[in-house]
């Protein structure tokens, strides 16, 4: 591997970390495209990626775990459907043209949007902002747990990224958690989700090891930098950051979607 590679590859898994300790989110949708611009063919972009946000949620909830910030019964019952979820989908990836699935994200990626203004809304109307008892669950919580981990499991499986996209919105509107909570808790859940989507790509033979473990040392870093200034930001100022990114996402995804249709792209 060359030498440029090596410091491109450092470098985005720094960044990605920074994502990762500040949003919740395993990086990924930073990840990936890095992948592909080096050349990597979709499927391994997605299981490489997979690997790299498995070091990074790692390092991430250890830090928030020495914290004091981690809640281990809240994190398992997201991520135990989370992780069922993802494996499946990352043995069912092979089969999905790759522009559909960017539509998909994109699609994801507004509906994001509009979650987190909902809740927003219904926050201030409660005139308690930090507390989860006084906002209340939007539905049962048992549900509320089982949908949200599903569906961001099978996001980690399908498109090589943590899952907390969705983890971090519906934790919000569903569980009626504060943003800084739902961000720590998304982190927790990207590792076990993580873990089970790695075991499924692994058996296709699609993890590049090596790029991998570049990209998760570099968001190794990145995320103990970020974690550490999280709880000096207001709750406003995080949700400014997911919303931009959202934003940029989603322009990306439907740019990238239509290049590779327009091309004849599985």
């Amino acid at each position: 591997m060359a030498i440029s590679s090596v410091v491109f590859l450092s470098l985005a898994g720094l960044f990605s970390g920074i994502l990762a300790g500040f949003l919740g989110i395993g990086g990924g949708t930073l990840l990936v495209p890095v992948l592909l611009q080096l050349g990597f063919e979709s499927h391994a972009a997605t299981a490489t990626s997979s690997l790299a946000i498995l070091v990074t949620s790692t390092a991430g909830s250890v830090q928030n775990w020495r914290m004091g910030y981690l809640k281990p019964r809240q994190i398992l019952l997201l991520g135990i459907p989370a992780a069922i979820a993802g494996f499946i989908a990352a043995l069912l990836v092979d089969g999905i043209p790759q522009y559909w699935q960017l539509i998909g994200f994109g699609l994801l990626m507004l509906s994001n949007l509009y979650l987190v203004s909902l809740k927003k809304r219904v926050i201030q109307k409660a005139q308690f902002r930090e507390s989860r008892a006084a906002i209340g669950p939007a539905i049962n919580p048992g549900i509320a747990r089982t949908v949200t981990g599903t569906v961001a499991g099978f996001m980690a499986g399908l498109f090589g990224v943590g899952g907390g996209v969705i983890l971090v919105p519906l934790q919000i509107l569903l569980l009626g958690e504060s943003i800084k909570t739902a961000v720590r808790t998304s982190l927790g859940v990207i590792v076990i989700t993580s873990i089970s989507v790695c075991i499924g790509h692994a058996i296709q033979g699609n993890i590049r090891l090596a790029e991998g473990l570049i990209l998760g040392v570099g968001g190794l870093v990145g995320v103990q930098i970020s974690t550490r200034f999280l709880p000096k930001l207001s709750d406003n100022t995080v949700t400014q950051l997911f919303r931009a990114l959202l934003v940029v996402l989603s322009i990306y995804t439907f740019w990238k979607a239509w290049s590779i249709y327009t091309v004849g792209g599985a």
